[in-house]
């Protein structure tokens, strides 16, 4: 069985965030615990994400949000290693939106990550545009989809439980 880590980015996910969704839905689904949500360092969030890992059982795959996806990124440029990860909502460093108290996790990593992604990206994200998503995609040597206009893919987008996410991370589980 694939062990799945939630990795929330700026803020965490709230309750009606699909990520927070799917880990009521898949019990055995563990949420990456970072010790400040609202202060991110990229340091503390790369050695956090690569405990977790280590504390995972063999096979995790990564489901990322945000600024959990460009965490997984620093970690991979690193040396990490996963079965695989599904990075939702690349956000631009250099974008006129990021928040300034994420700054430290620029510049991205745009290098091959070393094990199966997924990108998915939407064309009217305000925090990272689709040719953003599109450039670290093609990087990272990662599968990429355009799922049109759903903002920032979190829980303002509607999405639910976002089943087509679902479908997306089982792909990676299974391959």
């Amino acid at each position: 069985m694939t062990s799945v880590l939630i990795l929330p980015g700026l803020g965490g996910s709230g309750p009606a965030h699909w990520q927070s969704r799917w880990e009521e839905l898949e019990r055995e689904y563990r949420r990456v615990s970072m010790p400040d949500w609202d202060r991110p360092e990229l340091t503390t969030w790369v050695s956090t994400l690569a405990a977790a890992v280590d504390a995972a059982p063999a096979g995790t795959v990564i489901v990322a949000h945000s600024l959990g996806c460009l965490a997984v990124a620093h970690w991979a440029a690193q040396g990490g290693k996963a079965r695989g990860a599904l990075l939702v909502a690349v956000p631009d460093p250099d974008g006129p939106e990021f928040p300034d108290v994420a700054r430290s996790f620029g510049p991205v990593p745009l290098t091959p990550l070393g094990f199966p992604t997924h990108v998915v990206a939407s064309r009217d994200d305000p925090y990272g545009s689709f040719e953003f998503a599109r450039r670290c995609a093609t990087a990272w040597q990662s599968q990429l989809t355009d799922i049109g206009c759903a903002g920032h893919i979190n829980a303002d987008s509607g999405l639910g439980a976002w089943a087509e996410g679902q479908q997306l991370l089982s792909g990676l589980t299974a391959a």
